[in-house]
């Protein structure tokens, strides 16, 4: 599945129109929990069940039957994902919270399947064709979507962002697998000091993009404060403040990209730390750095050019990596302020390079001892000046 992002240019009134249309799919799906909150003690709620509720609701309310009826029904398919999310979490016993469904107050995107537009014979505009009065807009970006034929978009969707609003065009084909460079095997461990450092003695440096400019946001933030409340002013003070963050976010993610990448493209083997974020982002002294430093997004490309570039990638339980010598075997016991292994055979390497050679050993054990990870990704493009959109179609 390959998705284009386009910046939509229109009129404020079709802005206006499509966040209408963003409400509306915010109430259907509230609507749609709670309908599941009530029914489910007297009978079981099915997917079925709220793809035909959706029909209810745009009998009952105008404004729901202003909306496209596919794009009704991915509303209740996003509240049956937070359902059937809630069930496994339930079913698997995890650990801690199972996730209830919540009602949303946030959303930023309408959805719609193979109707309730059309694309105009450039596709370079896009007309969206249901009662909401969204109407023909034009559409900015640097991809060449006349290559792929219209009946092999499958989705489209509308998303606001502090920047403006974008266009997302999920196609179905088919993404070509490439050649790698090289064949070699790595092991990588994630840092702090260093955004990561392999088993050959490379480390990459950590660029805290949000510690860079947290002096601007943390200005941007109080001048929130300083404006009246309901007022024009305090509405830009809040926009200045979100493009600040947008940008950290999208100077994240393309970094983990052109990494992964490079690390995926080099070698045939690639072994990771399968690290807990979620628990380790409780400890309120490093939650700031973890956050920023974007392990977890960091994996994600990794798994994704893994199967693009035919790439074996492996995670490993990071206990006692630090702590072993990756020479001996021998287990050397350091603080986490020790920065260097020194261990009695004779071995001494920089702390993060005996770890990360330890996790590569670990991984090639799990490969000889067949219990291989072979991931497989989406596909996703990028935009002049934007970052790179991933979309999961199931």
């Amino acid at each position: 599945m390959l998705v284009l992002e386009y910046k939509v240019k229109g009129k404020k009134y079709q802005y206006q129109a499509i966040d209408e249309a963003i409400r509306t799919t915010q109430f259907i799906r509230n609507k749609a929990i709670r309908y599941w909150m009530d029914g489910s003690r007297e009978s079981k709620i099915n997917k079925i069940a709220l793809n035909n509720y959706s029909t209810a609701l745009r009998k009952e309310f105008k404004f729901v039957e202003e909306l496209n009826s596919m794009a009704c029904q991915v509303a209740t398919e996003r509240a049956w994902s937070a359902i059937d999310r809630f069930y496994k979490n339930c079913k698997s016993k995890k650990a801690g919270k199972k996730g209830f469904p919540r009602f949303q107050k946030d959303n930023r995107s309408v959805e719609y399947k193979t109707s309730g537009w059309s694309l105009h014979p450039t596709k370079r505009r896009i007309t969206f064709t249901d009662k909401k009065g969204i109407g023909e807009v034009k559409l900015l970006g640097k991809w060449d979507i006349q290559t792929y034929p219209v009946k092999s978009i499958k989705r489209v969707r509308l998303v606001k962002k502090a920047d403006g609003y974008y266009c997302q065009l999920a196609i179905d084909v088919e993404v070509k697998a490439e050649t790698r460079i090289g064949h070699g095997e790595v092991g990588l461990d994630v840092g702090l000091e260093f955004f990561y450092s392999d088993s050959n003695g490379h480390h990459q440096e950590n660029p805290r993009f949000l510690r860079k400019v947290e002096k601007a946001i943390k200005h941007a933030q109080r001048q929130i404060y300083k404006k009246e409340k309901g007022k024009n002013q305090r509405r830009i003070a809040r926009l200045r403040y979100a493009k600040k963050h947008l940008r950290v976010s999208r100077q994240r993610n393309e970094h983990a990209k052109r990494l992964a990448r490079c690390v995926c493209k080099a070698n045939a083997l690639v072994a990771y730390e399968n690290l807990n974020v979620k628990g380790m982002v409780r400890n309120h002294c490093l939650a700031k750095s973890i956050n920023d430093v974007a392990w977890t997004l960091f994996r994600r490309w990794l798994e994704y050019f893994a199967a693009k570039f035919g790439t074996t990638v492996v995670a490993v339980n990071p206990r006692m990596t630090s702590q072993k010598c990756s020479d001996c075997g021998a287990i050397v016991k350091k603080f986490l302020s020790t920065r260097t292994h020194e261990c009695s055979c004779g071995c001494k390497l920089q702390r993060d390079v005996n770890a990360a050679i330890n996790i590569l050993n670990l991984a090639r054990q799990a490969r000889d001892g067949q219990s291989r990870s072979n991931a497989t990704g989406v596909g996703t493009s990028t935009l002049l000046g934007a970052s790179l959109v991933e979309q999961v179609v199931t």
